[in-house]
């Protein structure tokens, strides 16, 4: 590849895009002809016309992108743009990698541009949806062969920026937590009504006299009783039919005569229970029907409390916590390298999981004013002491831990009486040593340091590592390179084995155990 003097990437399948464009021509015009013809805006034909219309756009766009490379910069084209950028303005190339379905695996990798100004830009091409493409990485390091060769990289490797490195950016979590707190606050603001409704529903009393037999037949209008406030009207009907649908469809109660009502929607439960011929009796309040009883029935309208809508603006507050963590962790990683891996904000998920055990009840059974009663007091007061110290563990667990050397760690009293300890450490590439990337521990002690497939006890499927032929380069924190198979909290130790460079990741203490055993054996 140092050989390169010029690349050009162009998308795969391009008489297949060109095909659909096509397609998607034809479909247009049909969709233009339909409506000057037949004058019809709702039309199936038209919704045809209109989707191939838009795949069409979609192909035509993908099959005109193209990326070419030479000594004089990069020039990408598309449907709209054509951009030129000398290699003297760029300051890296990167790959920007995005997940799609997590538990099938599917990522999109794209290569970015870093500029000498700061400006990041994306290329259209090369452009691949798996982690394993021989053709984009051949692409790939062509340009940086190219940029070596024309322009000055500020990196020896390759980084790779994604949603778990210091340089993803942050304004989806900006937006979400947003969201959610605006959530929140609507939320609180129906607070102080929807607990007046609850209070006047369970305060309301059966009306003096009942309305006139012809107001029946309808609405009944509001009363009040003697107390001032709004009375109960109790209507009796006579079950035509039930409709029961499935639980995300609307169920129904049919009245005969449509009297009071034609219909009212219940429950599928509701539905169910209740036949035709049945005779009820409707309890309304506020112009609503809110309860209809029969002959061991009973069908009550839910109306959220207070309480409930209490929870749920502090569930909405304390889930715009997650994305206000993913903030924080970015901020705090400001100085690291935009490829470096971000520590996991699971302690402040922790931490809001543990404020919610006491916030939520005190919200529900103190909607209107948490803090009225001394007991609320001492509760919110002693729990919150709780929740701060969670905090602030949530906020030392995530710290970014550098890197120690390799002989700081302290040997522990099992290896200096010479018994085995297995340590969590995975070698990331395919050696004699660890073939396939087999092995998942490493064990010190009882003899030389050896990998296993296992966690002990005994030696089982073991190999010897060949700690004459490898010498520590640096230890550094995990990259998005890495893989996403490597926690975030591990540390990465970059070998020479014999002239080939291989990576040992562990945890921060692990690590520079084993490494103390591979640079002093002896020891």
């Amino acid at each position: 590849m140092t050989d390169v003097w010029e690349v050009t990437c162009r998308p795969p399948g391009k008489r297949t895009l060109w095909a659909f464009a096509g397609l998607g021509a034809a479909g247009a015009g049909l969709a233009a002809v339909r409506v000057a013809y037949r004058g019809e805006l709702l039309d199936l034909w038209l919704g045809a016309g209109l989707l191939l219309g838009l795949v069409g756009v979609v192909s035509l766009h993908a099959a005109t992108a193209a990326v070419r490379a030479d000594a004089h910069g990069l020039r990408s084209r598309t449907l709209l743009r054509r951009r030129s950028v000398p290699w003297r303005d760029v300051a890296d190339l990167r790959v920007r990698r995005t997940y799609g379905h997590a538990s099938r695996g599917q990522e999109t990798r794209r290569v970015s541009l870093v500029l000498h100004n700061g400006r990041k830009r994306l290329l259209p091409l090369p452009r691949s949806w798996s982690s394993h493409d021989p053709d984009f990485d051949a692409e790939l390091e062509a340009l940086r062969a190219l940029h070596r060769r024309y322009g000055t990289p500020a990196s020896g490797h390759v980084p790779v920026v994604s949603n778990r490195t210091a340089g993803h950016g942050w304004a989806g979590s900006l937006a979400l937590c947003a969201v959610l707190l605006a959530c929140a606050g609507v939320a609180a603001w129906f607070v102080p009504g929807a607990a007046a409704d609850e209070r006047a529903w369970k305060s309301a009393t059966p009306c003096t006299a009942g309305p006139p037999a012809g107001e029946r037949t309808g609405s009944p209008p509001r009363e009040r009783n003697q107390a001032g406030g709004e009375c109960l009207t109790t209507v009796p009907a006579v079950i035509a039919r039930t409709e029961a649908n499935w639980p995300r469809q609307r169920s129904w109660l049919y009245f005969a005569g449509g009297r009071p009502l034609t219909r009212l929607e219940v429950s599928r439960e509701a539905a169910q229970e209740f036949q035709a011929g049945d005779r009820v009796e409707l309890t309304v309040w506020r112009q609503k029907v809110r309860e209809v009883s029969g002959a061991g029935h009973v069908w009550r309208e839910h109306a959220p409390g207070g309480g409930e809508v209490a929870v749920l603006a502090a569930v909405s507050a304390l889930a715009a916590g997650w994305p206000a963590a993913r903030i924080l962790l970015r901020v705090r990683g400001r100085r690291l390298p935009d490829d470096e891996v971000l520590p996991s904000a699971v302690p402040f998920a922790g931490a809001l999981a543990g404020t919610a055990l006491w916030l939520l009840p005190l919200c529900y059974l103190h909607p209107t004013a948490p803090l009225a009663s001394s007991g609320a007091i001492t509760w919110a007061a002693m729990d919150s002491l709780v929740s701060l110290g969670l905090f602030a563990w949530a906020w030392r667990a995530t710290r970014v831990r550098t890197p120690a050397a390799a002989g700081t760690a302290d040997v522990s009293a099992a290896e200096e009486e010479g018994e085995e300890v297995f340590l969590t450490a995975r070698f990331l590439e395919h050696t004699d040593y660890n073939p396939f990337g087999f092995g998942t521990h490493i064990v010190l002690g009882g003899g030389p340091p050896a990998v296993t497939p296992h966690a002990g006890p005994g030696r089982f499927a073991a190999r010897r590592i060949p700690v004459e032929r490898l010498t520590v380069r640096k230890v550094r924190r995990v990259r998005g390179g890495d893989g996403d198979t490597v926690s975030r909290s591990w540390h990465i130790a970059e070998l020479d084995d014999a002239g080939e460079p291989v990576r040992l990741a562990a945890a921060p203490d692990d690590l520079t155990r084993v490494l103390r055993a591979l640079t002093d054996p002896g020891s």
